[in-house]
């Protein structure tokens, strides 16, 4: 349409308000149905405008976005730098799987302003990243030695906030040099914390208690959840403004002498998992959907420190398994070896995101109870980290040899064959990713993708010599690694001076 044809004045104003929703997001549910975040406009704003000033964000800064559109992190990756005149670069999904493509685009795009998962930034090792001069990390908890390894020659920030909280509600900068796992920090930009008993009264400095958020960031409620939004917002006792509440995070932490806060665990059986937050009961209620299952629990498991897992726990129902698998054998040979657990894997992966789905399976012929009649969860066997036994084919070569001991290594587990899936293992995205690196590091060069096409160590070993002009090399490699005994750093080290004298 010609401009002339348009009319003069401005359209009729729409009604909205600062308090009005920006934006939903979903995040994981106890009883099995997720939970939409209502984020007014206002909070939104005031988050992104803090964080131009902590970030050190301005004209001609560059920062890169890696975060998931449904994760909040985005919000702030986006208009973080549209509100400050400065450039957005967007990492893809291949890129952030990469760490050898993602410090490529870091160095390439000369970024300075990044905010990350501690997975991510784990996954980079010793980068060299000289114009990188602010992190960013939250989401789950991040250890003293990658704080003390990003803070170096540059300012580094560990930040904390649910998606109620708006983005972030604390933040904590990190001394250099600083070998301690940091804390959460203190409120951001109007946002106000407070560590309370059971009863709702304050606890003194260094007494555990849980947060409460309130002030600035705190979001409206659940979209359509009246109830929940009456539990989890609570009336504001300390605000002195009426109508104002407070959010129970279900975090456990405790006030510093120095006036930050700690991080200490969940006050229920809400977990992180890769920098997203996981309600078991989500992937409980889609297990016992399937009409082979008569009952489940979904337990997270730590057996690494740092490495949080779903294990699923099952009681099958054995005429529901004949029905879907007329052959899975029940009565003769251990459910697991039947064709239940792929079953049971394929079902979630169809109804469930990747994060939600168990990376272990354990079968029982009766869930652990207390005498209440509740689940003992002290009494649930732990995973044996072994494939199934009647399938288990041993590496046939050096390369294959070396793969199997990276992913034994990577994925935690006991042994690994050549016919294993990876992802079937507990392997995810991140994991990967660090298989990657791993083999990096030993100067071989695997696409994550490659991972993804090929998800065993038999068919991985074919991609690797498939794309390698001298297959040989490959195996003088593996030889070579091997004889060094591990993987360790002094390995690489020991390994890489041995190839350069050749």
């Amino acid at each position: 349409l010609a401009w002339e044809s348009r009319p003069a004045t401005n359209p009729p104003r729409a009604g909205l308000t600062p308090e009005h929703p920006a934006y939903v997001i979903y995040t994981s549910g106890s009883t099995g149905a997720p939970k939409g975040v209502m984020v007014p406009h206002a909070e939104a704003a005031g988050r992104v405008a803090h964080a131009a000033s902590i970030f050190g964000m301005g004209e001609g800064s560059s920062l890169l976005g890696t975060g998931s559109l449904s994760f909040d992190v985005s919000v702030l990756e986006i208009f973080l730098p549209l509100a400050a005149g400065s450039t957005l670069h967007l990492a893809g999904r291949d890129t952030v799987l990469s760490p050898g493509a993602l410090g490529a685009l870091l160095r390439e795009r000369r970024i300075d302003i990044w905010a990350s998962t501690p997975v991510l930034l784990e996954s980079l090792g010793d980068a060299d990243l000289p114009e990188l001069r602010t992190v960013s990390t939250g989401g789950e908890r991040c250890s003293g030695e990658l704080a003390a390894r990003w803070s170096r020659g540059r300012r580094m920030l560990n930040v904390y906030g649910p998606t109620e909280a708006t983005i972030f509600a604390t933040f904590h900068r990190c001394a250099p040099g600083s070998d301690a796992a940091p804390p959460i920090g203190g409120p951001a930009g109007g946002a106000r914390a407070y560590v309370l008993d059971p009863h709702g009264s304050p606890v003194p400095v260094g007494v555990p208690g849980e947060l409460y958020l309130g002030g600035a960031g705190v979001a409206r409620g659940y979209l359509g959840r009246p109830a929940l939004t009456a539990e989890r917002f609570v009336p504001d006792p300390f605000g002195g403004e009426p109508g104002r509440r407070l959010y129970r995070t279900g975090d456990r932490v405790r006030w510093r002498a120095s006036g930050e806060l700690e991080f200490l665990g969940r006050v229920d059986r809400q977990v992180k998992i890769r920098g997203l937050r996981v309600e078991p009961g989500e992937a409980e209620a889609a297990l016992r959907a399937h009409s082979a299952v008569r009952a489940a629990a979904v337990v997270a498991r730590e057996e690494v420190p740092g490495d949080v897992r779903l294990v699923a726990y099952v009681v099958p129902d054995p005429e529901g398994v004949r029905a879907v698998e007329p052959d899975a054998g029940m009565q003769d040979e251990p459910a697991e070896q039947g064709r239940l657990i792929p079953l049971l894997r394929e079902h979630l992966r169809e109804r469930l995101p990747e994060h939600l789905v168990p990376s272990r399976f354990v079968v029982l012929d009766a869930l652990p109870v207390t005498p209440g009649g509740k689940l003992d969860e002290r009494r649930l066997p732990a995973p044996d980290g072994v494939a199934d036994a009647a399938r288990y084919v041993a590496p046939r070569s050096r390369l294959e040899e070396l793969l199997a001991g990276v992913w034994t290594e990577v994925l935690g587990v006991k042994r690994v064959g050549v016919r294993d899936n990876f992802f079937d293992l507990g392997g995810h995205s991140l994991l990967a990713t660090q298989v990657v690196s791993r083999l990096r590091a030993v100067k071989l060069e695997v696409p994550v993708r490659t991972i993804f096409q090929a998800p065993t160590v038999e068919g991985l070993a074919r991609e690797m010599v498939a794309r390698e002009a001298r297959p040989g090399q490959m195996e003088q490699v593996a030889a070579l690694v091997l004889r060094l005994g591990s993987l360790s750093p002094e390995a690489r080290r020991q390994m890489l001076k041995a190839k350069q004298g050749e």
